[in-house]
């Protein structure tokens, strides 16, 4: 009869620190990139919208794959899957003449982590709260701010420019003495802009933006962890049926993120994207929903994830 060996968790304090400190370390920066920047594909980000709105979003999102290593480490077999559940509500306005919108978003993240470190199994298990984030958007170029009946007889504009800024804030579940966490303990900005042309019912997209991060001064046991930028470009081509009703094929690039631990860095420098499509659909003239796929195109360094998600959503004034 063949028997299993059960996978060991993840220890608190390895027997042999310094290996595999290191390598655990890098598991943990892999994950946490994989769950909260790399997998960001968000079709009309700017697209305008009259003011005085509010949109409630329930979102579920299943992360699974593998994670990429360094070859020359002795981590194999290493795969995560992570289901994310958010709470977001967005508010629409208008600031200096131009339609925009603020909004916040609160994870709920429940994952598991296995793999072989040194040619031994080992997991882990996490659930809690994430960091929430928070995010105000300015559409700058052809989206001026409207009531409802100015908006209905806007003849639309064919280029919109606009700019946004998400801020994660670090309240979400984190332990010190724990090596992989749901909360990052430090403080993320990304600034963007974004530019949309619209051809009849085709519309194209290209989003570029930057990830900047404050050091985690309390990593593994009051270690300083840095991170560098993450620089990423999204690009859709939109297809819209009718309002409210559409159909995007989404694609990313993004690179950067090498971390480092007092000042030691590690081989985790991500050049990375994904391919995938996403579906929104009305249900009824307040409620609707979207369903998204996307996987790894390429993974150089980080989480190669194959991510579903879906998103209902309810508007009202």
């Amino acid at each position: 009869m063949i028997t299993r060996r059960p996978l060991k968790p993840l220890p608190l304090f390895p027997e042999s620190p310094r290996p595999r400190l290191h390598l655990l370390a890098l598991l943990f920066s892999l994950v946490a990139a994989g769950t909260v920047r790399a997998q960001e594909l968000e079709p009309r980000a700017y697209s305008p919208s009259p003011v005085g709105f509010n949109i409630v979003a329930v979102v579920y999102t299943n992360n699974a794959g593998d994670l990429n290593f360094d070859p020359s480490l002795p981590v194999t077999d290493a795969s995560a899957n992570i289901n994310v559940g958010a709470l977001g509500y967005v508010r629409t306005l208008g600031i200096v003449g131009r339609s925009a919108n603020l909004g916040f978003a609160l994870p709920y993240v429940r994952g598991d982590v296995e793999g072989r470190l040194l040619g031994d199994p080992v997991a882990a298990h996490r659930s809690g709260l994430g960091d929430p984030r928070l995010r105000v958007a300015v559409n700058l170029l052809g989206a001026p701010a409207m009531t409802p009946k100015e908006f209905m007889a806007r003849k639309p504009s064919a280029t919109i420019i606009g700019t946004s800024l998400v801020v994660s804030v670090p309240v979400g579940q984190y332990d010190s003495t724990k090596l992989i966490n749901l909360g990052n303990h430090r403080w993320g900005f990304k600034p963007e802009i974004g530019l949309s042309r619209d051809f009849g019912r085709w519309t194209l997209e290209a989003d570029v933006g930057v990830w900047l991060f404050t050091d985690n001064t309390n990593f593994y046991g009051g270690k300083t962890r840095s991170q560098e930028p993450i620089g990423s470009l999204q690009t859709h081509v939109i297809y819209t049926f009718k309002p409210r009703m559409w159909l995007a094929f989404d694609a990313n690039f993004y690179n950067g993120g090498r971390t480092s631990v007092d000042g030691v860095p590690k081989a985790d420098l991500q050049q990375n994207s994904r391919a995938g499509f996403t579906f929104a659909v009305p249900v009824t003239k307040a409620h609707s929903l979207k369903i998204s796929y996307s996987q790894g195109a390429f993974t150089s360094i980080g989480a190669d994830f194959r991510s579903i998600g879906v998103a209902w959503q309810y508007i009202w004034r």
